[in-house]
């Protein structure tokens, strides 16, 4: 199709960043302007000759400005077919003058939302005018631009100088597509805030879920496939899609699904003592709670040495000098932290291809939300595992003492982050060893306590730390094997949900090892 030249603009904008220099580029190709309040406002102040939209209707605004743009002469010439000679008859009947430029970001619905407004206000940055005519226009691309982002205000500017004043069909295409994104992505927002805020609908019935790409990837979990990382469109949550990346090489996908999993748990002890946790694969393989933060790091690390090699690694405190140093003896994919001191950056900066994010902060554990998961022909959507289980039931002869109770909540905190099946053993704030993914119960007791020997022998320590330890399990026990695989392990007090139609051969069994035992009555499946 050929260019079009515009000869009309219709500008209202909630966001006037950039908007004089659009006019007065329109202005030098003889574009009329016709716009509304603020915007016509800003635009006569720059020196610009702007039209009224009650001038174009012949109809004032009303209602406190609600009803505008909603006007035949507006919509018709916006969506006039303009080489149809019956839409050319029409326009000629009606005094219908074309518009061929739309420039209209909408009402700031989101931002109201953020800054904690109240029911009204939120209602009233409800846009109705705009989204009629960003849709009029992309329907209509044919022969109208519309342009819903100041990003793109450039890319305008350049093609009208290059073309004495006119638009060519592909940007015209291009912007269509933004525009639909745009009034998609703003009902959405609506639609979740009315159905998840205002009527406290966790899963409703309809769940537009829109979502803005931050950055295009090299590949997704393999080569031969495609990725991008997206962000909510609404109001999000600090986490890594928000961190701020001080060096290296960019992010890949697996890189953001394993620090999202680092992140997420290291999280759980936002409010703890220095806390470090290493995940590999998605599931962590060393964490540890210690006086400091290098401390910490270290007893993570002798959890499993050798699965560290090309981890991701989280923090719950800046990263300084110290635990930098220790890091950099080991190859890491990533660090996450909240900040890190000059001494701690210059120490990175010789890691050129160490990805170092720091997130300012780290996310409420306790947040609400959801998680989704594609499946073919759906979707599944869940609220977030938040659960604690702050009550806990002794179900055996023997009461754990304070450390080993001390233990059993931290192994459990860690085994909400283990993919099923999940078995913790953990011993003085520090895991001794992970067992995790496995078909059964059995095998993840076996792989814990066998990773929990591996690294004493490569410590030289003269036994593992799983000997005194407590084990969680993220499910119940179905038979007495599990248990009694940590027996032999060494550990002496147990945390599991209960609820098997075994429990009472597990107890028994528990009991005759002298073990104590504890139900959390919440299971922490993870797959």
């Amino acid at each position: 199709m050929a260019p079009i030249k515009i000869a009309r603009a219709l500008l209202s904008v909630s966001d006037k960043t950039g908007i004089v220099d659009l006019g007065q580029a329109l202005a030098r190709h003889g574009v009329e302007l016709v716009s509304t309040g603020g915007t016509a406002a800003a635009l006569r102040d720059a020196g610009l000759a702007v039209r009224d939209i009650s001038d174009l209707t012949g109809f004032p605004e009303m209602m406190d400005g609600r009803v505008k743009t909603l006007h035949p002469k507006v919509h018709g010439g916006l969506l006039a077919v303009r080489d149809d000679p019956a839409h050319v008859a029409s326009m000629a009947e009606h005094d219908i003058g074309a518009i061929d430029l739309v420039v209209v970001n909408l009402y700031p619905f989101r931002q109201t939302v953020m800054k904690g407004a109240e029911r009204p206000e939120i209602i009233e940055n409800i846009d109705i005018g705009g989204p009629s005519m960003v849709r009029s226009a992309a329907k209509n691309h044919a022969f109208v631009a519309i342009v819903t982002d100041p990003a793109d205000y450039p890319a305008l500017i350049a093609e009208m100088d290059a073309g004495g004043g006119t638009t060519s069909y592909e940007l015209r295409k291009r912007l269509a597509a933004s525009a639909f994104a745009a009034t998609a992505t703003y009902d959405g927002m609506i639609a979740s805030w009315f159905g998840f805020v205002d009527q406290g609908e966790v899963l409703p019935e309809t769940m537009p879920i829109t979502l803005k790409r931050g950055q295009a990837l090299r590949y997704g979990e393999n080569p031969h496939q495609k990725a991008a990382f997206y962000t909510a469109a609404g109001p999000q949550v600090r986490g890594i899609g928000q961190a701020r990346q001080v060096q290296g090489k960019e992010l890949s996908y697996n890189n953001y699904n394993d620090a999202d999993a680092a992140l997420e748990l290291v999280a759980e002890f936002r409010d703890a003592a220095p806390t470090v946790v290493i995940v590999k694969h998605a599931n962590p393989c060393g964490v540890a709670t210690a006086a400091t933060i290098e401390q910490a790091y270290a007893e993570a690390f002798a959890c499993d040495t050798v699965s560290a090699f090309g981890g991701i690694i989280a923090l719950n405190r800046a990263l300084d000098e110290a635990t930098a140093r220790a890091i950099s003896g080991i190859f890491t994919e990533v660090v996450v932290a909240p900040d890190a001191d000059e001494a701690a950056l210059a120490i990175f900066a010789a890691k050129k291809n160490l990805r170092l994010l720091l997130t300012g902060d780290l996310p409420d554990p306790a947040r609400h939300g959801l998680t989704a998961k594609s499946i073919t022909g759906g979707w599944l959507v869940q609220t977030r595992d938040g659960g604690t289980a702050p009550d806990l039931k002794v179900v055996t002869k023997r009461t754990p003492t304070e450390r080993e109770l001390a233990d059993c909540r931290f192994a459990w905190t860690i085994a909400k982050h283990v993919k099923s099946n999940a078995i913790v053993y953990a011993k003085d704030g520090a895991t001794a060893g992970i067992g995790a993914g496995q078909m059964n119960r059995l095998e993840s007791a076996r792989i814990a306590a066998w990773k929990a020997k591996d690294a004493a022998e490569k410590a030289g320590w003269p036994a593992p730390r799983t000997i005194g330890s407590a084990v969680a399990s993220d499910a119940f026990f179905p038979f007495a094997d599990g248990l009694l695989a940590a027996v032999e392990a060494g550990a002496t007090a147990v945390i599991q949900p209960g609820g098997s139609i075994r429990d009472d051969e597990v107890i028994a069994a528990a009991d005759n090892a002298g073990l104590a035992m504890v139900f959390t009555g919440m299971r922490h499946f993870r797959h």
